[in-house]
């Protein structure tokens, strides 16, 4: 993908508006998102949470798909079924899409429920502005919506009727209207190669997906002869197209006047798509990847770039989000230096980029290796995904400690953690176990987020590793003006200062969030259900349902420390936390030779605000 052009959007508008007419596109279900139109990716995630339903007895009522604890629990369950195929394979939706409505009728039906939720958004209309002027002859599209020729609609309605453009639309079910635009040169044409949502014929299950209609596919791949090609939204999911769009290669002239490919990141896209760009460069073809976060925001440049009439113009423009942001009247005084909000978060500025990549000769879960790793005594952190495992810590102590699965190193993985949540609970992991590391601090994982608390000194413990302790946690003792460690009043239960941790993006940054808290270790009832995904909890005990006996103690504990502890302690901890030799954070320790260590780069300043302006009230005594 490299020897690909990256352009942005109000690039690619210029290069356009040079010669709008000669160019066709192609939307898939993500131009439609806007809309209200649930994209590909919603709908699988809607099928996986059915799925997972109906297989594990919960009701749909119970799962929240947007909350990451069920998005981690459903991906794996299909990661330890054969249910469906892998994330991101491109049969997955259809697959998905076939287990949950076997029934033709079923699958139409829910397209018709989806359908019915979307209204033009301003891509749409800005497509339907240019087809109506005569500057767009060809939109093909992969939707059931109706959405471009509802604009087009628009836009006519607008106009005297001898002036007026309308476009012929065309499905499954009426292909001969498609291939008449095609010989006539009769534009322009709206072309749904998965049929329309008021179609009898419409592909959605791999059987129906496998061959692209003939006489639709002919018109496409024709038309990739004439014009060139500009594809929003689309995943490239759907082998029948991705198969014909490849077919235009062999063509002694394919894509005239370029190949344009839309999306939000490069990293977005699928397999197929690299393959298609980089055979289309190998080709001779003009192409270029367009980097725009949404449909509308494409459309804005192309507004600002194309030549449109103003009745036009004012027209698209009602129908243009808000801008996220708006100017302020900025105020001339020189704000107090000091911050007015405190956050208890850290800016982590670095995160591993890979980890070790081992191959195993039979399927294991991620806990299946975990529990491995915890029976050998052997430190690692890893993410299991079928018969591969990415895993941070000493390479010849994990192949040893997993010998049953027959673990060998095969190079390295990439890490992304916006795009796989595998991998993004892998560094949550190792970050614990970094920030834990030659600490005074013990790491507690569990399904509902990770903690730290403080070690509580041992009775048989080296005066010299006491003395250290001591002094690595005399800031936190002092900020809590209380011991650390020791056991409840009256209730004899044993108490540890610690955090819960947080590893989450914000506005394309990462942060380690920590919110101190008091844990009690109150007696529990024995249950042989796991507490932790890593399978650690096994025959853990847990408590009673007869609410929390020390809850008043630590209310009372914590009631009494106002802003200036609290400051004082959130200074403690992210010290605490930050200090170390080399300005980084490693969670094991080591060399390059041994195996590949988690290595984080955490800020020691806490993040926290200015005021915007000067106020009397910061001028207040008391």
């Amino acid at each position: 993908m490299s020897n690909i052009p990256v352009m942005a959007a109000a690039q690619f508008a210029a290069t356009f508006a040079l010669r709008p007419h000669l160019f066709s596109w192609f939307l898939g279900a993500g131009a439609s998102a806007a809309s209200g139109i649930p994209t590909g990716f919603a709908m699988i995630g809607d099928f996986k949470k059915r799925i997972f339903c109906r297989e594990t007895g919960y009701s749909l009522r119970e799962v929240d798909t947007g909350d990451p604890l069920w998005i981690e629990r459903i991906d794996d369950f299909f990661r330890r079924t054969a249910l469906l195929p892998p994330n991101g394979d491109p049969r997955e939706y259809s697959a998905a899409f076939e287990a949950v409505y076997p029934n033709e009728k079923q699958r139409r039906q829910y397209i018709d429920d989806a359908i019915c939720k979307g209204t033009p958004c301003f891509g749409h209309r800005m497509l339907g502005a240019l087809m109506v002027s005569k500057q767009l002859n060809c939109v093909f599209t992969t939707n059931f919506d109706a959405l471009v020729e509802e604009s087009a609609a628009e836009v006519n309605a607008l106009l005297p009727a001898q002036t007026r453009v309308k476009p012929v639309v065309a499905a499954l079910d009426s292909a001969d209207r498609a291939q008449r635009c095609l010989d006539e040169s009769d534009w322009p044409l709206i072309a749904k190669l998965h049929g329309d949502y008021q179609s009898v014929l419409i592909k959605n299950t791999d059987s129906e997906l496998a061959h692209q209609d003939e006489r639709m596919r002919h018109v496409l791949t024709e038309s990739c002869k004439r014009f060139g090609l500009v594809v929003v939204g689309y995943s490239g999911r759907d082998a029948s197209v991705m198969q014909a769009l490849e077919s235009v290669l062999r063509d002694p002239n394919p894509y005239p006047n370029g190949l344009y490919w839309v999306t939000s990141s490069t990293n977005r896209l699928l397999p197929a798509v690299q393959t298609l760009l980089s055979n289309a460069v190998l080709a001779g073809v003009d192409v270029a990847i367009v980097e725009a976060k949404t449909f509308d925001e494409l459309a804005a440049d192309l507004l600002t770039q194309t030549q449109l009439s103003e009745m036009l113009i004012q027209h698209v423009l009602q129908y243009q989000a808000p801008p996220r942001l708006e100017p302020v009247k900025l105020f001339g005084e020189y704000a107090r230096p000091f911050p007015v909000l405190r956050y208890s978060a850290l800016l982590v500025s670095e995160l591993p980029r890979v980890a070790r990549r081992m191959v195993l000769k039979k399927a294991a879960t991620t806990a299946d290796v975990r529990q491995q790793l915890k029976e050998k005594k052997c430190r690692a952190v890893v993410a299991a995904m079928g018969r591969e495992l990415a895993v941070f810590g000493n390479d010849s102590q994990v192949v040893e400690a997993l010998a049953d699965f027959g673990a060998q190193p095969a190079g390295t993985i990439e890490l992304n953690p916006d795009r796989d949540s595998w991998a993004l609970g892998l560094l949550y992991e190792a970050m614990v176990s970094a920030l834990s590391y030659r600490r005074p601090l013990r790491p507690r994982y569990k399904r509902s987020g990770h903690s730290l608390i403080v070690a509580p000194p041992r009775t048989d413990e080296d005066p010299e590793k006491a003395q250290e302790r001591q002094t690595q946690l005399a800031a936190l003792r002092s900020a809590y003006e209380s011991d650390l460690t020791g056991t409840v009043p009256k209730l004899d239960y044993p108490y540890q200062e610690g955090i819960f941790l947080k590893l989450e993006q914000i506005e394309d940054r990462w942060w380690c969030g920590f919110e101190p808290y008091t844990f009690v270790s109150v007696p529990r009832r024995h249950s042989s259900e796991s507490d932790g995904e890593d399978g650690q909890g096994a025959g853990r005990p847990q408590v009673a349902r007869a609410g929390d006996p020390a809850g008043d103690w630590r209310r009372e504990r914590w009631v009494q420390k106002y802003n200036r502890q609290w400051a004082s302690i959130i200074n403690a901890w992210a010290a605490l936390l930050t200090t170390s030799e080399r300005g980084t954070l490693s969670a094991f320790g080591l060399s390059s030779e041994q195996g590949v260590d988690a290595v984080f780069a955490v800020s020691p300043v806490t993040g926290w605000s200015r005021p915007a302006h000067h106020d009397n009230y910061f001028d207040r005594t008391k």
